[in-house]
């Protein structure tokens, strides 16, 4: 437990550092949507593209790892939406608090995370778990969140949405570009490879950075209070509820003759063990749910990650 505690202290201690930084105000809340921009459109793409075009091509479309995770996200958003929804909490909020519910933060922090304990072949499946997310587990919150007296043509109009934002996302292109690459056996210029590098071995330090800031000005900027009991339970299903759901899935799939390898079901139970993508506050933002209630899980689900996913780690590894 020791030696896992190791490796994963420096990328929480990074996220705490953008957290503490954001709420003294070292860091000017005006110049957090840039460090956003960084590793949304620079670094990150760059670390997936690296990944992707060094991966297997038989590794990113693995169905058996697409198939096992999408069925146990589908599963979270039902029951979270099932348990939660009720005359306080909408269809918009429980919605949400589903999608922070299902989606890990996998590519701010599990890629890299996962790739310093269990090395360069767990970004395979890792990077097939960010297009399910991404696809099909934030578009289907998306629409379930204009289900308020939207009606069906509310319902259209979110798939429209989630689509156009799927398209201008870098993340799906960096990987679809890496996959071709690694398809094709491509090769870039020796400068163009190092340019590329070196935004890459950026987007770690920076985003874990950036998560931090992110929950702090979610914090400062809510003024509501919310109440434990609609924020905690989530937090703690998101840490302990996932991760065993993967794994039981997962098993129950090898036992049947589902081609998944054990090492790729090691790999889908850690990323679901991690704490909630912090990009979903901005989505709830955009879509008016109630961004305390969806900060506050982030908050809590990331704090707590550090021994959880510490222990998911030593027990699996």
């Amino acid at each position: 437990m020791l030696s896992v505690l190791l490796i994963t202290f420096p990328f929480f201690a990074l996220v705490l550092c953008g957290y503490l930084a954001a709420r003294r105000g070292v860091l000017p809340q005006p110049a957090i949507p840039g460090l956003n921009a960084f590793v949304l459109y620079f670094a990150l793409p760059c670390m997936l593209y690296r990944f992707g075009a060094s991966t297997p091509i038989a590794q990113l479309l693995d169905p058996a790892v697409a198939g096992v995770y999408l069925l146990c996200a589908l599963a979270m958003v039902g029951g979270t939406v099932a348990l939660t929804r009720s005359a306080h909490i909408g269809w918009n909020d429980a919605a949400f608090g589903a999608l922070v519910a299902a989606f890990p933060n996998t590519g701010f922090m599990g890629v890299p995370l996962l790739v310093a304990l269990l090395g360069a072949q767990s970004a395979g499946p890792a990077i097939v778990t960010i297009v399910v997310d991404m696809v099909i587990t934030s578009s289907l919150c998306i629409a379930l969140s204009r289900l308020d007296g939207a009606g069906t043509h509310g319902v259209g109009v979110a798939l429209r949405n989630a689509f156009r934002g799927m398209a201008t996302n870098p993340m799906p292109w960096s990987i679809a570009l890496g996959a071709l690459a690694s398809a094709l056996q491509l090769h870039l210029p020796g400068p163009v490879d190092k340019t590329i590098a070196m935004l890459a071995d950026a987007a770690s330090p920076v985003a874990l950075f950036t998560i931090g800031a992110v929950l702090a000005r979610s914090q400062m900027n809510q003024h509501e209070q919310v109440p434990a009991r609609l924020y905690v339970p989530v937090a703690l299903a998101k840490l302990l509820v996932h991760p065993l759901l993967v794994w039981a899935a997962g098993t129950a799939a090898i036992a049947l003759g589902v081609p998944l390898a054990p090492f790729a079901l090691t790999v889908m139970v850690l990323l679901a063990a991690l704490p909630s993508a912090s990009n979903v506050s901005l989505l709830a933002e955009k879509f008016g749910a109630n961004n305390g209630r969806v900060a506050r899980i982030i908050l809590v689900s990331t704090a707590l990650a550090f021994l959880s996913f510490s222990a998911a780690v030593a027990l699996l590894t």
